[in-house]
């Protein structure tokens, strides 16, 4: 890994998260990011399901991904988080590398909050990730 991180997770590809070329599928590292966002969440000390029952519900606005290398089943691999607010956005930047340390995907993730199904200035979320901002 070339840089530090607020979370990582490690893991390992299954077999249905392959595709006829034996490789992960493109979709499935989506999975991946969201799966370690969750994780971070409740590492943070709130789930998502905790989120929502408080009325914070943090929502995706856009998505970018870089894929660089593939992986394969069985592959074990480390997925990596940063966060940052830009305003009303959090942006999460997340990493995935194989177990050799190369970087395989990148993507920045972009989401806002909604408090009771209203957009919000994101303040809820903020006071719940000021360790990490």
């Amino acid at each position: 890994m070339q840089q530090k991180y607020i979370f990582t997770l490690p893991m390992k590809v299954r077999d249905y998260e392959v595709d006829a070329e034996g490789i992960v599928n493109n979709a499935i590292y989506l999975h991946y990011f969201e799966h370690t966002r969750h994780e971070f969440c409740e590492h943070a000390g709130m789930s998502f399901a905790q989120m929502h029952a408080q009325g914070i519900d943090p929502v995706l606005n856009r998505v970018e991904v870089d894929y660089r290398t593939p992986l394969h089943l069985g592959e074990r691999f480390i997925s990596c988080l940063n966060l940052t607010r830009k305003g009303a956005r959090f942006i999460f930047t997340q990493d995935i590398y194989n177990a050799d340390g190369q970087l395989v995907v990148s993507g920045k993730v972009s989401c806002v909050s909604t408090f009771n199904g209203r957009l919000t200035r994101g303040d809820e979320l903020a006071e719940f990730f000021k360790a990490y901002l």
